[in-house]
């Protein structure tokens, strides 16, 4: 099924929509993720943010959900709910065509390389996970949410490894395509 799924990402990022993708992505980080950092500080002040944490524990949470007060967990868990459900989205979608339009390019082999574009979907899977955990703590705080509260630190912990691992995965795919190209031109040239 995931080599299926993988394929079929293959099959379906072209150049244009890799470069709408992109587009998107880089219009949504100019216009949108500014003003939603601004909205998160006013909230989140020193305590930090679950979101942008790369590990945090149970203990942690609460405190956060704490400094945050009644209007801040409002705030969080709205913020969650719209901003959160489309920019996983966005990322997702320009990791998956780009490193997926890479890998054709670079002429690698479809298989297991070709399947490093399942690497942003299970980012954003694990980014969806550690929305539905926070918020949940958030929405139940002051009352304790057993079990869910450790798992959401862990949550944000994979997703950053794997969104991390998936721009890993973009450069040097990236390079290795370059590498291909250059090659190619310069034995069409004679060289």
């Amino acid at each position: 099924m995931l080599t299926k799924l993988s394929n079929s990402l293959l099959k379906f990022s072209t150049g244009p929509l890799t470069l709408a993708c992109l587009a998107i992505f880089l219009i949504f980080g100019a216009l949108v993720l500014p003003d939603q950092a601004a909205r998160a500080e006013v909230y989140s002040a020193e305590a930090g943010s679950p979101d942008t944490s790369l590990y945090y524990t149970a203990s942690d949470l609460y405190r956060m959900a704490e400094a945050y007060g009644p209007a801040g967990r409002a705030a969080y868990i709205r913020a969650r709910f719209t901003f959160d459900l489309l920019f996983p989205l966005v990322y997702t979608a320009f990791l998956v065509t780009a490193i997926s339009w890479l890998v054709k390019r670079a002429d690698l082999p479809w298989g297991t390389l070709g399947r490093l574009n399942l690497l942003p979907v299970a980012g954003m899977l694990f980014d969806f996970l550690e929305n539905i955990s926070a918020v949940t703590v958030m929405s139940r705080y002051p009352q304790t949410t057993a079990v869910i509260d450790q798992l959401a630190g862990g949550f944000t912990l994979i997703k950053w490894n794997l969104i991390s691992a998936s721009f890993i995965a973009l450069i040097v795919l990236g390079i290795i395509a370059l590498v291909r190209w250059v090659r190619t031109r310069q034995k069409s040239s004679g060289q």
